[in-house]
């Protein structure tokens, strides 16, 4: 669960930068840029993030300040599910990215699966939607809904790392390798399971 101050201050941030977006008024301009920097300092001692590296913030061009959104692939095959080795952290997760402008969500789904373990899938249902901020890991300075789709893949192609992963294989859920929380954990594999038992129960959401 993401620190209560932590997300006071990423909900200030997206308000000035609404603000800025909007306002024209040269004196609401002036504070909405102290509030912005003010909580973007707040936001890097809370994030133990340099202020140049607060990358993903919602800036003053974008308009109305909105969560950005995190795709993920749970593929199932013969009981196992697919996860690959990030190369930031070493740690395993399921395949999975930020969304990309043009594509629907499943097609990130499809595309992402492919480009970190060189396998085609076939995406079947959406089965959890949820808050990054209350999901296990080390804070995120950022904001964004992640998206959990479950797929399958056929029986004779066997996964590979792509260009940002350095390995890709089928674990079975009960002996699972260290896993990069902030992207995807085990409640997120235990749930894929349920939903792969019973395809008609409704998505999980927060």
């Amino acid at each position: 669960m993401e620190n209560t101050w932590l997300a006071h201050a990423k909900r200030l941030q997206a308000l000035a930068a609404t603000g800025l977006h909007y306002s024209r008024d040269p004196f609401d301009i002036e504070r909405f840029e102290e509030i912005d920097d003010i909580a973007r300092d707040m936001i890097a001692r809370l994030a133990d993030t340099p202020v140049e590296r607060l990358s993903g913030l919602p800036e003053p061009q974008e308009g109305y300040a909105t969560p950005k959104i995190d795709i993920r692939a749970a593929v199932i095959r013969n009981d196992r599910i697919l996860l690959v080795r990030e190369k930031r952290d070493g740690k395993w997760t399921m395949p999975g990215g930020f969304a990309d402008i043009g594509l629907t969500a499943s097609d990130c789904a499809v595309k992402e699966t492919w480009e970190e373990a060189t396998l085609p899938v076939r995406v079947l249902k959406l089965y959890e939607l949820r808050h990054r901020a209350k999901q296990p890991g080390a804070p995120d300075y950022r904001d964004f809904y992640k998206f959990f789709f479950l797929c399958e893949a056929d029986d004779a192609t066997e996964p590979a790392p792509g260009p940002e992963t350095s390995g890709a294989a089928f674990y079975l859920p009960d002996a699972l390798p260290e896993m990069s929380l902030g992207r995807s954990g085990p409640q997120d594999v235990d749930r894929a399971f349920v939903h792969w038992r019973d395809r008609d129960r409704p998505t999980d959401w927060d």
